[in-house]
């Protein structure tokens, strides 16, 4: 199995890269993973909201394939201690044949249509956070639930 996180747009914080690429190597140790940046709205000011989110919604259905299980990282979805969250992956990492693919929208969320396709929706917090630190937060909370899994010294309780 595979792991991957599809954002929308690029990281625009320079200051988030490393940290985001250090986790991703570490990651990369315990299972394939990889972020996938899908393109998002060219020309917003003249796009509305709901227009917005069509337009980056058609990007990531083009970019899913049809066997991904897909997990949208949404405000309204289930909540996990690093605990839960460790439990969680491990249960996916038995059941998910390819590619469980977790998702970062854009800065107006998903549209119905990448609803519908979704399996499910977890939330990281009950704060906003911008897009590009959500990237650093997942990937760290990711490869803290390996090394969880792995009873590795990382996690303190």
């Amino acid at each position: 199995m595979k792991i991957c996180l599809f954002v929308v747009g690029k990281t625009n914080h320079n200051y988030l890269s490393p940290g985001i690429d250090d986790y991703t190597k570490r990651i990369n140790f315990y299972v394939p993973f990889s972020i996938q940046y899908i393109a998002d709205a060219k020309n917003t000011k003249n796009l509305s909201q709901q227009q917005q989110k069509t337009a980056e919604g058609q990007n990531l259905l083009s970019a899913f394939e049809k066997s991904d299980y897909v997990v949208l990282l949404d405000e309204h979805g289930k909540e996990f201690k690093s605990m839960e969250f460790s439990s969680y992956i491990e249960k996916k990492m038995q059941t998910v044949a390819k590619r469980l693919v977790f998702v970062v929208g854009g800065p107006y969320g998903f549209s119905e249509e990448v609803y519908e396709r979704a399996n499910e929706k977890i939330s990281l917090s009950k704060m906003t956070f911008p897009h590009d630190l959500i990237r650093l937060i997942f990937t760290e909370q990711l490869y803290r639930a390996f090394t969880i899994m792995k009873n590795e010294p990382y996690h303190h309780e």
